[in-house]
């Protein structure tokens, strides 16, 4: 059987590769607070680190058969492969989502080329002006196919951007230094461990951002904090188009992104405080087009609110402050402790409203630079009801 992208077979090698590096950086990350105590450490994390790079190049030859394509003609390998684009720019017409209409694929790239470009260029507004005016004619016209455009280009355009800025925010990461860069072990420079440990950071960040291209996510896109600013402008067409469920479903799902923001850049922190206090109060009073089982429509909310609740409520807790004033304002603090008080209740089974209200203690307790958001009253009413329910049993 000849090779197929995106099968079982073909993704296997990749996703061990992505996990085992995955593992390697957040079990270097505990040995290099060792390390930094114990000099004499240095010397076995270069072995290891040396290793471990040595091993990444011997992966390959291990499944040679499951990384390089057979049976594929010239044809459709030139026109699969990111590096395969035309010489002559002029006539390349970048990607865009999948459409069966000119107007869908209108708005996918002006939406990517917004996305894609900086803020500082001449050229930004003209393309935000003409995707604000698409989407707003399309909604305005009322028909159902050009809402359902609407809905289904946004949310495209929403998942390729939260998947450029997780990528973005790793790729920051691994761009910065870890841990000092001098002094010497026998005649071992540590500046050379750190520039191996760099590498290896990068080719771990490298890895993420390749699984983002795979899934439409593109490289560009600039900052993370500019990506987080056009997260949030998705968000509010969504929401003004009606469908802002589809946004709030994937900003519940990036646990993975509200666990690299916590200890984020402060700048990065306040758009991402932004866009999840948005959210929050969108998914408040979240309905979904599931009409065939109120029931489960009702448990999919609930598990979705949940989902929201377990990955933005440390952020909230810890980075709320801004690097020079409150992200939010004062009004704008009440009213989401309200949404989130709400929000907790709602979730009914005391197990859940305990997960919650526990997380929150501890990241409001250990962040003593905030004392937002004060859930003490939900606390208290959970402990009450936490009391009755033991001696009615």
């Amino acid at each position: 059987m000849g090779f197929r992208e995106g099968s079982p077979t073909s993704i296997s090698p990749l996703l061990l590769r992505n996990i085992l590096t995955s593992i390697f950086l957040y079990a270097d990350d505990s040995f290099l607070c060792l390390a930094k105590k114990y000099k004499s450490l240095e010397l076995l994390r270069h072995l290891l680190i040396t290793s471990f790079l040595f091993f990444l190049r011997l992966l390959p030859s291990l499944f040679p058969s499951r990384l390089i394509p057979h049976h594929r003609d010239e044809k459709e390998t030139q026109s699969s492969h990111p590096l395969n684009y035309p010489q002559n720019d002029a006539a390349h017409v970048p990607p865009t989502c999948s459409g069966d209409s000119s107007i869908s694929r209108a708005l996918s790239q002006l939406l990517s080329i917004a996305i894609d470009i900086p803020v500082s260029s001449r050229k930004y507004e003209v393309v935000r002006s003409l995707a604000d005016r698409i989407i707003d004619e399309n909604n305005r016209e009322g028909f159902g196919a050009l809402r359902d455009v609407n809905r289904t280009v946004l949310s495209e355009a929403f998942g390729r951007t939260l998947a450029q800025l997780e990528a973005a925010v790793l790729n920051e990461r691994a761009g910065e230094e870890s841990g000092g860069g001098g002094g010497r072990i026998g005649g071992f420079e540590f500046g050379r461990l750190n520039r191996v440990v760099k590498a290896v950071r990068s080719f771990g960040a490298g890895k993420v951002r390749e699984g983002a291209n795979r899934s439409g996510g593109g490289s560009g896109g600039g900052s993370a904090e500019k990506l987080a600013a056009e997260l949030l402008w998705l968000a509010q067409k969504l929401a003004g188009c009606g469908f802002v469920e589809e946004a709030v479903r994937k900003w519940a799902a990036a646990s993975n992104l509200a666990w690299l923001a916590v200890s984020g850049e402060p700048r990065l922190q306040g758009s991402l405080v932004k866009l999840s206090a948005f959210m929050f109060k969108q998914a408040k009073d979240m309905k979904l087009d599931n009409e065939a089982d109120e029931e489960e429509e009702k448990q999919e909310v609930k598990q979705i609110k949940m989902q929201m609740l377990l990955s933005w409520l440390p952020l909230l807790c810890r980075a709320s402050n801004g690097t020079d004033a409150p992200v939010l304002s004062i009004g704008e603090r009440a009213e989401l402790e309200r949404v989130l008080e709400e929000t907790i209740e709602k979730l009914e089974e005391e197990e859940q409203q305990e997960k919650v209200l526990t997380l929150w203690l501890h990241h409001f307790t250990y962040c003593p630079s905030s004392d937002w958001p004060n859930l003490h009253a939900s606390y208290a009413r959970w402990c009450d009801a936490s009391r009755k329910l033991l001696l009615h049993q």
